[in-house]
């Protein structure tokens, strides 16, 4: 099975056990499933649905890639409109008890990695990735950062972008520097924002 060079992205809700343990069943049951499709039809730049994984949504692209640039603005839509979705659940559901710790226990940490080698297969109606870079993308979603809710990009995609010049105007002093060393893949080196002042400041 051949590999193909690919773009993997993992919106991934925070507070996903607590949420679902820690409050009623039947608005849980209710809120996950509005939160991913929410993040669903907020992709805006053609990326392809893999699977959704319980408390997240597998995105991949292959082929022409989107700018640095374009690839930060989507994420970024993703965030503030899964924040909008959350504002709108706690309203649509203010009798039930536990409305009003929606946005208070969940939120949202986005992973961009970019690997060489990532098949693909079909199974179903769904495209199944494999590969060592796929393991990487969500081995990247345990991690050493200090904050619950960021954009982390591997270094594997900023190194592509880089080397591709589709980086643009983007400003890499914003990101920090850090890494992770896993079993049987080894140091995986990162950079990552955080995306919480994005709704502090009310921007969105």
């Amino acid at each position: 099975m051949k590999g193909l060079p690919t773009l993997i992205c993992i919106p991934d809700i925070s507070g996903f056990t607590e949420f679902m343990s820690e409050t009623d069943f039947d608005l849980s049951s209710k809120v996950i499933p509005t939160l991913l499709n929410n993040i669903i039809y907020s992709n805006e730049i053609g990326l392809k649905v893999s699977e959704i994984e319980g408390d997240a949504v597998l995105f991949y692209k292959s082929g022409e890639m989107p700018s640095l640039v374009n690839l930060i603005k989507q994420c970024v839509y993703f965030y503030t409109e899964f924040y909008k979705q959350m504002d709108v659940l706690r309203e649509k559901y203010r009798d039930s008890k536990d409305a009003t710790v929606i946005p208070e226990i969940l939120g949202l940490k986005i992973i961009l990695h970019y690997g060489a080698e990532v098949a693909l297969t079909k199974v179903g109606t769904r495209i199944k990735l494999f590969g060592e870079d796929l393991i990487v993308a969500h081995r990247l979603l345990k991690n050493d950062i200090e904050i619950d809710e960021y954009l982390l990009l591997s270094q594997g995609l900023t190194d592509y972008y880089k080397r591709n010049n589709l980086n643009e105007d983007f400003e890499w002093a914003r990101l920090k520097e850090s890494s992770t060393i896993y079993d049987h893949v080894g140091e995986i080196k990162y950079s990552y924002i955080d995306l919480k002042p994005l709704v502090e400041s009310d921007k969105y």
